[in-house]
């Protein structure tokens, strides 16, 4: 297995970050305190941490770049799943009335490289890309 990495995003309520990561995404809730949580994204540590700068409502800026004709949020992270992971993440998102930057689809379809991708934004407006390989080994880092 890689080695895990780790990312922090800045949220603007930790109760409700703590719903929509534990229930609506379905990860495992590690330790936390009242100004932090830690997730298990599929092996990796994501934490979110409280931002009272953001207020109640407020939400993180995000930019878009254009790619395969598509506005991708930047900043955004994610994690790459296999396409089994990444069609069931997709469905459970739907299911909770989650709605989707960019809908689920599969890029380079017949390629090296094929993968499918979703975008969506968590109630503070951080920018999440879910994607899913068939082929990790060939196809994560394919420069075709």
């Amino acid at each position: 297995m890689p080695t895990p990495f780790h990312v922090a995003l800045a949220v603007r309520n930790i109760d409700e970050a703590a719903h929509f990561y534990r229930e609506i995404m379905g990860l495992e809730q590690g330790r936390s305190s009242s100004h932090w949580i830690d997730f298990n994204l599929f092996g990796h540590q994501f934490v979110v941490h409280l931002d009272e700068s953001l207020g109640d409502q407020g939400t993180i800026k995000n930019q878009c770049n254009p790619v395969d004709d598509k506005a991708v949020p930047i900043p955004h992270c994610g994690a790459v799943l296999s396409m089994p992971e990444w069609r069931d993440l997709g469905e459970r998102l739907r299911d909770a009335g989650v709605e989707f930057l960019i809908e689920p689809s599969i890029r380079f379809e017949g390629q090296t490289g094929e993968q499918g991708t979703f975008f969506f934004t968590d109630p503070s407006g951080n920018a999440l890309e879910f994607k899913g390989f068939a082929d990790m080994d060939t196809g994560l880092f394919a420069i075709e």
